[in-house]
């Protein structure tokens, strides 16, 4: 059954989300990060900037490249070449998350993004599956 990790109260999700990206790049865990197209543009680009003394390799899932690629974005998780750590940044539940063997959800502190992350929670938890939680700051 999939891991599932809660990341909430994290201020700026897509901060938050480079932070975890590079936390698994240098783990040597394999990661798809999924969100809606102007979001994984957004995170994507966080990602080249986000920390001046660090680079985290990823590509689009749809390159060539992405096989050899540790981190790949994706709006679909139809043709990922990981199934190891998915960090799901969209607002649903990703359609073939049990693929994975760990499920990384990221909820900043907007209301939007907070209702989402309330949603997507109950799902798993009605489904059986064991939820850890990781609340930062206050």
């Amino acid at each position: 059954m999939t891991r599932i990790d809660f990341h909430s109260n994290v201020g700026d999700s897509l901060l938050y989300a480079c932070r975890l990206a590079r936390k698994a790049y240098l783990a040597g865990q394999p990661l798809v990060v999924l969100a809606e197209s102007a979001r994984l543009l957004a995170f994507d680009e966080m990602l080249w900037t986000f920390s001046p003394l660090d680079f985290v390799p990823h590509c689009m899932a749809a390159t060539p490249l992405a096989a050899d690629t540790p981190v790949v974005l994706a709006t679909n998780l139809d043709d990922v070449p990981h199934h190891q750590v998915l960090l799901n940044l969209g607002a649903t539940v990703p359609a073939q998350f049990a693929r994975f063997e760990r499920l990384l959800e990221v909820v900043g502190n907007a209301h939007e993004e907070l209702a989402a992350g309330r949603e997507r929670y109950r799902f798993y938890r009605d489904r059986g599956y064991a939820l850890n939680n990781y609340k930062q700051g206050g």
